[in-house]
């Protein structure tokens, strides 16, 4: 895949993160082409919520830069980065409980229009049909009346990717999408962004626990340490790597083959 900066979708140069004399995140530089699924892993503590944070506007980095289809957005406010086109999840999902599924996702599509405001009196049928289209991506169009309060844990992740998507972003930032799921909930949730991914060319960075969904779905893997990015490669050179192995995998034991699919 090309690694061109210039048409990257997302180019982070020397990104840092100090806290108090603390260094959380040291030099990290990278970059995300479109219709890219790119993992990034590390253990407890590496630095990977803080480059998300910071990638998304939440923390102003102590040095560093990060572009976004080629437009400088360092430090900008979460919502001007939303409204350049990056969505993000969160790895404890925030729905409103007392709205049903379909109802969720009008209230991001009203945002997004900028009437959250203006159509208050009659959002119950503002987008309906935008709403179901992205329902329907996601496979939930027939819970789209079910209140999201009686929602399995699966199917709120489920719903929250299609609220992020609701924006047509071009960057999907997804931070520990299958915490907290079942095995098999983790793999169904990770081939359906991978689905996504294709069919709408998007780019998404991801951090992830859980080797499986890393080796099955990534097409490339960072892996952070200590704040610094030691690896960022293919999932085959990141899995015979020794740094790697010896700093995360205790030797490597999770590197053995597993017969899963890098496309």
């Amino acid at each position: 895949m090309n690694e061109s900066a210039n048409d990257a979708v997302l180019d982070v140069r020397g990104l840092s993160k100090s806290f108090g004399g603390v260094d959380a995140v040291v030099d990290v530089s990278f970059t995300l082409q479109r219709g890219e699924l790119l993992a990034l892993i590390g253990p407890n503590g590496a630095g990977k919520t803080t480059c998300f944070n910071m990638l998304m506007g939440q923390l102003k980095p102590s040095a560093g830069k990060v572009y976004l289809n080629g437009e400088n957005i360092t430090g900008m406010a979460p919502r001007r980065i939303w409204r350049k086109g990056v969505g993000r999840t969160f790895q404890i999902t925030g729905t409103y409980s007392s709205m049903t599924v379909v109802e969720n996702i009008q209230m991001a599509l009203l945002s997004h229009h900028r009437k959250i405001y203006s159509m208050m009196g009659v959002a119950h049928r503002q987008y309906r049909d935008e709403a179901m289209q992205l329902l329907q991506l996601v496979g939930m169009q027939d819970q789209s009346e079910r209140p999201c309060a009686i929602l399995a844990y699966g199917d709120l992740k489920r719903l929250e990717i299609a609220i992020a998507l609701s924006h047509e972003p071009t960057l999907l930032l997804m931070d520990e999408p299958t915490a907290g799921m079942a095995p098999q909930e983790r793999i169904a949730l990770m081939q359906l962004t991978a689905d996504i991914v294709s069919e709408k060319n998007l780019s998404v960075l991801f951090t992830e626990h859980d080797m499986d969904v890393v080796f099955a779905h990534a097409h490339r893997v960072m892996v952070l340490n200590r704040g610094q990015l030691i690896a960022n490669a293919s999932v085959e050179e990141v899995r015979n790597d020794p740094q790697v192995q010896e700093v995360y995998l205790g030797g490597g034991t999770l590197f053995k083959e597993q017969g899963a699919s890098h496309a």
